[in-house]
Order: C-alpha cells, then sequence, then structure tokens
C-alpha cells in the first residue's frame, strides 16, 4: 500500500472521527418528564404538579443563582472555568487518592462530565467512561458554561424523588433557590454527590460534615468569609420534605391541558399573575366559603383581568381544600359551564341601543307576560307596569328583559352573542328561545369575563383608534408572559359601538351595592364601578361581575356538584366578594366619554322615547347614533275633552269647536294598572261624556291573564283536588264593572278589581268580557289534560 494511499485513508478515518465527534452529542440530552411549574410575574412558585415519573423534577430556570454556582463549583470542579470539559489535575489526584486508598474514595469528574453522565441511561464500563469524556469535551465546545450550570442545576440527583436545585429548594426549605442562604444552599450542593444522605432523622453527622468541609473550602476560595461560614454551620439541616404551593392549582390545570394548544416548548411558565393578589384573594374565598358552608355552600371562584393589557390578574379557580373530598374542590370552576342567570341582560341592553332598537330611557313593559307557554316572573313577583329601559336592567327585572328580547330576536341575540365569543352555545337558537336572557343556557367564567373586558378594552381604545374598532379586543385573556403581541388593525365598525357601551356601562353602574343602601356615591373614595348580578334558576349559581377601565372581575358561587341552596342569589353571597376584591385594587378613573359616537337627542321625559307630534315634554339625552333609527313615542296622544276638560268627548255628543284638545301620557290598560299604583303623577283618563262612545273598545279594558291564545295548565294540589287559575283584566275607568263569560256562559261580575279564580275543564275555550257600556272584550286559551302535554 501506497504512502499516498495510507495518508488518504488516515484522514478518511480522521474525517469520520471529526464527523462522529461533532454529531455525537444528542441535540436534546435530557428527554426526561418534567413537573408543570407556574410562577407569578415577579418570579415567585405559585403551583407545581410532578412529573409522569413520579419525580419532582422542574424544567430548567432561567438561571443559577451565584450562590449555587459558588458552592458547587467548589465542591465539584473548581477549575470548571478553566477546562474544556476535562480536568486531568482533578483526574491525577483522583488517582493518587484511590490507590493510596485501596478503594474509589475520589472523583475526577468535573461538572461537564457529570451533565453527560447524567444524561446517559448505560451502565458506566471503562469504554463508556471514555465516550463520557469525548461528550464532555463536545458539551463544552457546543454550550456555554452558563448553559452547562443550568443543565446540571437542572438534573442533578437531590435524595427521594427530588431531581433538580429549584424543586430540591421547595421540597427541603419551602422557598425559591434565590432565597437560600449559605449553609442552606452549601447543604443542597453536597446532596448529587451523596443522594442517600438527606434522609430526615438519618445520616446527619455526615451530612452535617460534608456541608461544613464545604463552607470551610469557599472560605479558602475567598467566596465567603469566616464568619459567614461559622454561622451558617449552625443552621439546621432540612427536614420532611415540604409540600409545595397551591397557591394556583386551578390555572396550573389548565396549563397542562392546554400546553400542547398554546405551542409552548417548556412546562414552567410565568404567568401574568400578581402575587401577591393572587394569595389575598386565596385568602379572601376561603373565608367567604367558611362562611357560606353553614349553608352547604362549598365552592368559591374568582378571576380577575387587567384590561388594559388584556392579560390574568388573579385565578382562583375553586377554593382548593383537597381534604374534603365531597366539596369537589379540584373542578376549576372558571372553565365550568354553568347557568348565566341575568348576567347577559347587559349584553342585551348594549345590542339593543347598538341596533337602534332602544333608546337608553324607553320604556319597557313590565306587566304579567305569558309567551307559548313561557311565564316569567321577577325576583320580586311585583310589576311596575312599564319601567325605563336601564333601570329595568339596574334592578335586572326578568320580564322587561323578555319582552326586549321579544322586540330584539332571540335568533339575533345568539348570533351576537356567539360573535361576542360565548362558546357554550352548543344547540340551535331554538332550543334556547326567550330563556337565553334569564339563564337558560350555558357561559364560562372565562368567556363572560372575557366579553365584559372586550367592551371595557374597546371603550378604553376609543381615542387611540380614533373612533374605529379592533376585533382582537375581544380576544382571550393572556395568562403567561412572552406572549406573541398582536399588531391592531382597527376597523370602521365593531360588534358593540362606544356610545352603547359607554351607555351600558353607565347603566350597570346605577345598581344599589350590597350593604350600602345606595348611599355609595356620596363619598368621593368610592371607586365606580359598572357591575351585574345574576342567580340561576334553583338557586345553584350566584354570579357577580364588575368592571372599571382598568379591571373586570368575576365572581361565582355554588356547589360543583350542583345543588341548589336557599339564599344563594348574586346580591347576597357574589357580590360582596365582588366589591372586597376591587377594594384589593387601585382605583382609577371612569371611562372617558365616546362624544364622536354618542348624538344629543331630545328625547320624550316621560316615554324615553324619540319624541312624536304630541311629546310636549322634552330633555336633552346622550344617545348612540343609532338612536335616529328608533320610533316615535307611541305613549302621547291627543284626545279630546270638553271645555271643563273634565270628560272626554267625541263629535257625537260635543261641537269640535266646543273642544279642548291636549296631548295625554296614555299607556295600555295592563301596563297602566300597575304604572299607577308606583307613579302617583299618572294621569288617568277622564271618562266619556254621557251619550258618548270610544272609538276602540279594546283601549278600554285589557285580559292581563291568560293572553290570547296562551295554553294553560292547571295543577293538582296537595289533597289531591284539581286547582284553580286567577284570571286578571283591568279597565280604565276605576269603577267599571265587567262581566265574565266562558263559552257564552255566565260566570261572574266584578268591580273595580277584576279578578277571579278559575277552573275551567280542559280543551279550548272562550272568555268575553262585557262593561256597562255593552263594549267586550273576547280572546282564546286552552287549557291542558295534564303537564306532559305543555
Amino acid at each position: 500500500m501506497g504512502t499516498g494511499r495510507k495518508i488518504i485513508i488516515s484522514d478518511a478515518i480522521c474525517l469520520v472521527l471529526l464527523v462522529w465527534f461533532w454529531f455525537c452529542l444528542p441535540a436534546k440530552l435530557f428527554v426526561s418528564p418534567t413537573s408543570y411549574v407556574i410562577e407569578a410575574s415577579n418570579g415567585q412558585l405559585l403551583s407545581a404538579s410532578i412529573a409522569k415519573d413520579g419525580q419532582w423534577r422542574f424544567p430548567a430556570a432561567s438561571a443559577v443563582p451565584d450562590k449555587f454556582i459558588k458552592c458547587i463549583t467548589a465542591f465539584e470542579d473548581k477549575r470548571f472555568y478553566s477546562h474544556i470539559g476535562v480536568d486531568p489535575l482533578a483526574m491525577i489526584r483522583a488517582i493518587r487518592v484511590n490507590l493510596r486508598a485501596k478503594a474509589v474514595v475520589s472523583g475526577g469528574s468535573t461538572l461537564s462530565m457529570q451533565v453527560i453522565r447524567l444524561s446517559r441511561k448505560e451502565n458506566r464500563t471503562l469504554g463508556q467512561k471514555f465516550i463520557e469524556l469525548l461528550l464532555s469535551v463536545r458539551l463544552e465546545l457546543g454550550y456555554s458554561k452558563q448553559e452547562i450550570l443550568k443543565m446540571y442545576a437542572a438534573n442533578a440527583p437531590f435524595g427521594s424523588n427530588v431531581v433538580g436545585l429549584d424543586a430540591a429548594s421547595w421540597r427541603y426549605y419551602g422557598r425559591g433557590p434565590e432565597n437560600l442562604s449559605w449553609g442552606e444552599m452549601a447543604t443542597l450542593a453536597v446532596l448529587p454527590n451523596s443522594p442517600s444522605l438527606v434522609h430526615p432523622g438519618k445520616n446527619t453527622a455526615r451530612l452535617i460534615k460534608k456541608r461544613n468541609d464545604l463552607l470551610d473550602k469557599m472560605v479558602r476560595l475567598h467566596y465567603l468569609d469566616r464568619s459567614s461560614a461559622d454561622l451558617a454551620k449552625f443552621e439546621p439541616l432540612p427536614g420532611k420534605p415540604m409540600p409545595l404551593p397551591e397557591n394556583a392549582p386551578h390555572l396550573l390545570s389548565r396549563f397542562r391541558s392546554e400546553s400542547k394548544v398554546l405551542g409552548l416548548s417548556t412546562n414552567r411558565i410565568t404567568t401574568t399573575l400578581n402575587y401577591d393578589l393572587q394569595l389575598s384573594i386565596n385568602a379572601l374565598l376561603k373565608r367567604y366559603q367558611n362562611r357560606y358552608q353553614a349553608n352547604d355552600i362549598n365552592n368559591v371562584a374568582a378571576l380577575v383581568l387587567d384590561v388594559r393589557k388584556g392579560t390574568v390578574l388573579s385565578y382562583v379557580g375553586n377554593t382548593y381544600q383537597p381534604e374534603h373530598v365531597d366539596f369537589e374542590s379540584h373542578v376549576d370552576m372558571i372553565k365550568a359551564s354553568r347557568s348565566p342567570g341575568s348576567t347577559l341582560k347587559p349584553l342585551l341592553y348594549a345590542s339593543m341601543l347598538n341596533d337602534g332598537f332602544i333608546l337608553p330611557h324607553t320604556l319597557i313593559p313590565d306587566i304579567p307576560t305569558q309567551i307559548s307557554g313561557y311565564t316569567p316572573q321577577n325576583y320580586d313577583l311585583g310589576y311596575d307596569g312599564a319601567i325605563p329601559a336601564d333601570l329595568a336592567l339596574s334592578r335586572s327585572l326578568n320580564i322587561p328583559a323578555v319582552k326586549m328580547l321579544q322586540t330584539y330576536k332571540y335568533q339575533r341575540f345568539y348570533d351576537k352573542l356567539k360573535r361576542l365569543g360565548i362558546g357554550t352555545l352548543t344547540k340551535p337558537a331554538d332550543h334556547y328561545g326567550l330563556s337565553l336572557i334569564l339563564g337558560g343556557s350555558e357561559v364560562t367564567m372565562w368567556d363572560l369575563a372575557k366579553t365584559y373586558m372586550g367592551m371595557a378594552r374597546s371603550l378604553n381604545h376609543y381615542n387611540e383608534y380614533q373612533g374605529k374598532y379592533n376585533p382582537a379586543d375581544y380576544d382571550a385573556p393572556v395568562y403567561f408572559q412572552n406572549n406573541p403581541h398582536k399588531e391592531p388593525k382597527p376597523e370602521l365598525t365593531g360588534m358593540l359601538d362606544h356610545g352603547s357601551i359607554w351607555n351600558t356601562f353607565n347603566a350597570m353602574e346605577e345598581l344599589m351595592r350590597p350593604g350600602e343602601e345606595g348611599l355609595w356615591q356620596q363619598f368621593s373614595s368610592s371607586q365606580r364601578i359598572a357591575w351585574k348580578t345574576g342567580t340561576s334558576f334553583g338557586f345553584r349559581d350566584a354570579w357577580a361581575v364588575g368592571l372599571t377601565p382598568d379591571y373586570v372581575v368575576c365572581v361565582w358561587v355554588g356547589n360543583a356538584d350542583g345543588e341548589g341552596r336557599p339564599g344563594l342569589t348574586g346580591i347576597d353571597a357574589a357580590a360582596p366578594i365582588l366589591f372586597d376584591i376591587f377594594r384589593k385594587l387601585p382605583a382609577g378613573k371612569w371611562f372617558e366619554t365616546p362624544r364622536h359616537k354618542l348624538k344629543k337627542m331630545l328625547v320624550c321625559r316621560q316615554s324615553g322615547y324619540k319624541p312624536g307630534l304630541q311629546c310636549l315634554d322634552k330633555q336633552e339625552q346622550l344617545v348612540p347614533i343609532a338612536g335616529e333609527k328608533t320610533v316615535l313615542c307611541p305613549f302621547h296622544k291627543l284626545i279630546h275633552l270638553d271645555r271643563s276638560s273634565r270628560w272626554q268627548v267625541s263629535d257625537e255628543c260635543e261641537a269640535v269647536d266646543q273642544m279642548v284638545h291636549k296631548s295625554w301620557f296614555i299607556l295600555p290598560p295592563a301596563m297602566e294598572s300597575y304604572y299607577k299604583v308606583k307613579h302617583s303623577d299618572y294621569k288617568t283618563l277622564p271618562p266619556f261624556m254621557e251619550g258618548c262612545s270610544p272609538q276602540s273598545s279594546n283601549s278600554m279594558m285589557e285580559i292581563i291573564y291568560p293572553k290570547n291564545y296562551a295554553t294553560v295548565y292547571i295543577p293538582i294540589e296537595l289533597d289531591g283536588s284539581r286547582g284553580k287559575v286567577i284570571f286578571n283584566a283591568t279597565h280604565r275607568e276605576p269603577g267599571a264593572k265587567l262581566y265574565w263569560h266562558i263559552d257564552n256562559d255566565y260566570i261572574a261580575t266584578t268591580r273595580s278589581f277584576h279578578q277571579l279564580s278559575l277552573s275551567p275543564a280542559p280543551g279550548q275555550h272562550t272568555l268575553t268580557l262585557v262593561d256597562e257600556k255593552g263594549e267586550r272584550l273576547i280572546q282564546q286559551f286552552t287549557i291542558l289534560e295534564k303537564e306532559n302535554d305543555k
């Protein structure tokens, strides 16, 4: 074989070895599963879970504490910063010591070699040790010293099932490594060399000697002064491993379930949560839960969002008490689908303002109502007859809300909710119907808070986006840092316009706060808050959601298993917590008025409608621009009176030139009968003069219940007898007599107070009312055979 060929072969062999050397190091050294870890925005540990293999192994931290670097290099590798993965001097010293002792009592491994050893699972034969030596050199060529230290600190064994400095620090000392003393850090630094030393009550003397020897060595290396080292020697050794913090266990579970979707490369995140606020709200909810537990109410949850940044400040999915299994406190109620009660009412109010259906003070009917067998009731079981839309919202009246949704159409509102981000509407709109506005659907606290945050963000950005709308304002809040920032892309129109949102928040601000008797506005220190409560059917869910330009707070109280409890209402159970949380938050200014998205409009003072020709008493209001599309006032009408103005007249009984023409505020009879009870200034129509008859009989009387074509079920009483239905009617003339007939059979006569308790037979019936002047009103209704026929 020629010399040239030998050179070529040797060069090829060298090249192959060089290529092997360069690619011999795996792209990812450590593949063992790690714990899921979440930290507060200040880096404090909130919660962590054990890894899949049963080890407490945190993902590598962003930095290794300087104390640990000094301790571990002094103990394991004092020439760490000067060698290239192998320390010949240390190896010669180890060989000499071991030969003298005739046993392996000292190793010459560098930290780089230990990193390689920790990453490999093979049995350490002589050949494997040689390969580890080569890999250590390759490691030094591919990684910085700081990166090698991070790998060592994250993967070194610290006894029992604890791996890595972070996990060891929390398990043995109950705090992060950056907060450890010299004595504590020196103790942890000697453990990877002998992990079995850390057994409570065992090996104490050996562990103390190793720690103290290290402290003395650090003094010799000038890492530590003598007095500090001597004081550190008096520090106690760790005892039984401590439980890790559980300050945000539900957010940890959320992160675990969403980590793949989020596309993060690590199981460790720094969240946006405010550490002190999270702990404070945890304690607050626990106090309330202890109080509510007397009423068998076991679960409380709260979510606090930063409106300006679109981030989560506090996430308490439940009052976490794993020791009480029956409380089901592991359930994250922020993610749970629950009935929203009345918390969607502001969204309907805003939508109707936005689409030109109402003005802020438009009168809405509040009378006994039955729609296709559905009979909503107000919480207080009373009726106002008619009430301004904003007051109906602030008082959370159910019947006006149903009347509004009937006008707006539940299909349209259903579509609006889905566009706003309510993701739990999984069935068609017809499945929910009008009950959609009274908690007939489901919603999560996350979606509810996200929607209100979107509205607040949209209003906050009014000036910044020059009156335009950014769809990203309604994006889900972010709970971890370093989330990619979306560039705003403002559009000319939004889901809800600025003027409608502003009017809605002002209406929500008017609610009477619990325990303050409506006097809160007298105190200049009181923070302005738009808020709404909700209570689900059967007292299963109590809600309170509140917002300012800076924060959204959402609170839920109830039982995770859905059990209802008497007294579990939004105003009594959730609202006090809401305001206690707001007291922990800095107060700020109220929303700026979006003047270019509002219009000064004359509005009928009594009806809240756009004034017609007969509306003489007007007032100026700031209303959304879409208010121009609303209808004219239907309640102000021109009536004709005699000269004394005591009687209504017509051309049948009075000459036209003798009449007095007046504008009159006239509500339909059913609305009037309830409205005048609460409004002493309401003027009923004068009666007609003898010889004059009203042009429309229906304007004089009205059947309040049952409505025309209503379907009625008569229940069976406790004693087994058939129950009765209350028939209710009204007449404009206070002392009028009404003659009641069912299917042409005379039933009874009523005067002034027109109610009858009846039990008609099953089937279709005709109800006829006749007054003293012979005017009649005829309606149809159906009595069901049994409840299942409904």
